[in-house]
């Protein structure tokens, strides 16, 4: 049976996107088979960072009201077949969803699936809601900014309420070092304000808007912030 990660934040731009492909790809290229889900409803950007644009006619509201199946809506990567994107709907209100028929998608997922990234829209509305809805465990993404660290200690105290402290990790990304040190910060100042395990430390790197923008893998234009996403993919 497969696992389903959801990966949040509280506050925007902290990296989730980027994560999600990021390590899904580094999954697929290890020979698991992967599904990426984007759960961020309206504002979609997964299929982007995927290079998948355009490219998914049917998203996750099709397969819970019957219209297609998953395997119909999952849509493969060409350089990566054993990768699927699963994509969210363009609605411009909150969906109405059923808890029965989304635990029905789960189960599935975790048939057909050895992972699946779920990446929630910032914030605890709907889209994070169903992401950590059906997650078996979550991963936290922070920066070391003051307001992404307090927005992810609120969405800690959340997610403890459903989660075990051994299903909830944190990321920090966009680490300067040069930063770190002006501010006379660590990683251990990150860990103690979200109170969660350390699953993986990710630089600031120049090429990930590039490769948003050209819809190239990051692992296939930086062996930098691509390497650390491959380190917490292993």
């Amino acid at each position: 049976m497969g696992k389903l990660i959801a990966v949040v934040s509280g506050k925007g731009g902290t990296g989730k996107t980027t994560f999600t492909a990021s390590v899904g790809l580094a999954l697929a290229a290890m020979g698991r088979h992967v599904l990426c889900m984007d759960c961020d409803i309206t504002l979609r950007n997964l299929d982007l960072a995927l290079g998948l644009s355009d490219r998914a006619l049917m998203d996750f509201s099709d397969v819970l009201e019957g219209r297609c199946t998953l395997h119909e809506a999952a849509v493969p990567h060409e350089r990566y077949p054993s990768l699927s994107l699963l994509t969210a709907p363009m609605a411009d209100r909150p969906l109405s969803l059923s808890v029965p028929k989304l635990q029905a998608l789960a189960r599935e997922i975790r048939e057909s699936y050895d992972w699946c990234l779920i990446d929630a829209p910032a914030g605890l509305g709907q889209g994070f809601q169903l992401a950590t809805g059906c997650a078996d465990c979550v991963v936290v993404i922070t920066t070391t900014d003051a307001s992404a660290l307090r927005d992810a200690q609120h969405t800690v105290m959340i997610l403890d309420k459903r989660f075990t402290t051994e299903s909830l990790f944190l990321v920090v990304g966009r680490v300067q070092k040069k930063l770190l040190r002006a501010l006379h910060s660590t990683i251990d100042d990150a860990m103690d304000a979200a109170g969660l395990p350390l699953l993986g430390v990710v630089p600031e790197d120049r090429n990930v808007p590039y490769a948003l923008n050209t819809g190239i893998p990051l692992r296939e234009c930086s062996n930098y912030a691509a390497r650390a996403y491959e380190n917490i993919a292993r």
